[in-house]
Formats: structure tokens, C-alpha cells, sequence
């Protein structure tokens, strides 16, 4: 091959520093974050004169964070189911489906990875208003599930992909219906697309902030837009409380989904 990493020599050092420099780059705001969720200065002050767990307590102690918490998890956990089922069965469409212009139609589902967030956002609030949508918890998950259904598409397809139809088609000879034999054959073989794609679905509802800005109303607010509004008008660590609450459930869901990939392939 023509890089091969066995074969790089004293480039695989060099290699391995420059991607341990970028991702530390990436990775030390967060850290930074965290670090001041525990500090004991009132406000966001890096280093931190000492560590408490006071601000955590503030923030469970708060039901306008907690409300904000719960919002955001019912939101995001609607948006998954829907665009996971939708997901499904687009999925099935596009690996499976012989008709003109799939090709098209796919690029039009995964549109939403490309398109700048702003710009759908600003769209689909203008729509939303005409419907009376705007800022009702419908409303959201409609929003969050355009945004969050390339996340579905993929990790489902490409598992549909990998999955040999024969099995399908053996249970089919078998004398089960077709509906039956993708039940219980295909859609167990492709369990980890599916869980995967739920996940990044909700994450996807779960950390976005720039619609749910345009779709929040004073008496409904997800945890980003609640974030956003106290950073305008305070500098509390409640705040790093709260995104360091995002990144450790976002992390822990994305550790779960690699082990469950990496149990399946072994």
C-alpha cells in the first residue's frame, strides 16, 4: 500500500503527535469547561481558587434548569423515535429500491448535513408561524427530526448494505411473509445500525441550539437555549454545570455505541 502505517517509520511519531496536538486542541475547551464547573469562584474564573460540588447543587436545585434538563430529553427521545422510524423505512427505499431518481432522493435526505443550520433555521420558523407551530414542543420535534434524519439514514443503510438478503429470501422460501421474515430476520441482523442511529438522532436534538433558539418560547426551552439565554445575562458556573451535564451524557452515550459495535464485530 502506499501508506502504510507499520511502514511510516519515525512518520508514524510524528504522525501521532500531530493528531495528539489537534485533538487536544479540540478537546481542551471542554475540559476547561468542567474544570470550572467544580471551581469555587462565583464567577467563571480559570484557575480556579479551589473545587466544590456547590454549583451542581445549585443547578438540580433550579426547576428552570431542570425543566430546561427534561425538556431537552423529551424532545430529543421523540425525535429519535421518529427519525429512526422514518429512517427505516427511507433506508429500505434507497439500498433496496429500483426506481429512477433514488440517487436524487438521497442526496435530498442527507441535505440537512450540508446546509448551514442558520438558514434551515430561519426557514422553518418562518413556516412555522404560518402553522402556528412555533415554538410548541411539535413544532420541535418536526425540526429536530429534519436535522437528525441524515444521522438516521446513514448508520441504517449502510448496515442494510452490509446485511445478505439470501438470509432473507431463504426465510421467504421458508414459508415465512415477507413482512414477517424482515422482522424477525433483517431487522435483528441490523440491530446495531438501528441503535446507532437512535443515538445519533437524539444526540443530534440533544446538543442542537441554533433552531431551538428560533423555536423556544418563554415557557418552553430546551438545556442549550437555556444555556445560550443565562450566558447573555450571567457568568454563574451553573452554566459550565449545565454544558458539562450535555458533554457527559452526549460521551457516555457515544462510549456505549462503540462498545456495542465493537462487541458485535468480535
Amino acid at each position: 500500500m502506499l501508506l502504510d502505517y507499520d511502514r511510516m517509520g519515525w512518520l508514524r511519531v510524528a504522525l501521532l503527535g500531530f493528531t495528539a496536538l489537534v485533538a487536544g486542541f479540540l478537546l481542551l475547551p471542554v475540559v476547561f469547561i468542567v474544570l470550572l464547573s467544580f471551581g469555587s469562584s462565583r464567577w467563571l474564573a480559570f484557575p480556579p481558587p479551589g473545587w466544590t460540588l456547590k454549583w451542581y447543587q445549585e443547578l438540580f436545585a433550579d426547576p428552570a434548569w431542570l425543566d430546561a434538563a427534561l425538556t431537552s430529553a423529551r424532545i430529543a427521545t421523540m425525535t429519535a423515535i421518529l427519525a429512526v422510524a422514518i429512517g427505516l423505512l427511507a433506508s429500505f427505499a434507497l439500498v433496496r429500491g429500483q426506481f429512477a431518481g433514488r440517487e436524487i432522493l438521497r442526496g435530498l435526505l442527507l441535505t440537512p448535513m450540508v446546509l448551514p443550520v442558520v438558514v434551515f433555521a430561519i426557514a422553518i420558523y418562518a413556516f412555522f408561524l404560518r402553522l402556528g407551530l412555533g415554538g410548541t414542543t411539535i413544532g420541535f420535534v418536526i425540526a429536530h427530526t429534519v436535522l437528525a434524519l441524515p444521522f438516521a439514514i446513514i448508520p441504517i443503510a449502510t448496515a442494510l448494505e452490509g446485511f445478505d438478503k439470501s438470509i432473507e429470501d431463504a426465510a421467504i422460501v421458508c414459508g415465512a411473509s415477507p413482512l414477517e421474515a424482515r422482522l424477525r430476520i433483517t431487522l435483528p441482523s441490523i440491530r446495531i445500525g438501528i441503535f446507532s442511529a437512535a443515538i445519533f438522532s437524539f444526540l443530534a436534538s440533544w446538543d442542537e441550539v441554533v433552531v431551538a433558539i428560533f423555536m423556544a418560547s418563554p415557557s418552553l426551552q430546551t438545556l442549550p437555549v437555556k444555556i445560550w439565554g443565562s450566558l447573555r445575562s450571567d457568568l454563574s458556573p451553573v452554566i459550565a454545570a449545565a454544558s458539562s451535564l450535555l458533554v457527559g451524557l452526549t460521551l457516555a452515550l457515544m462510549v456505549v455505541t462503540a462498545l456495542l459495535q465493537r462487541k458485535v464485530r468480535t
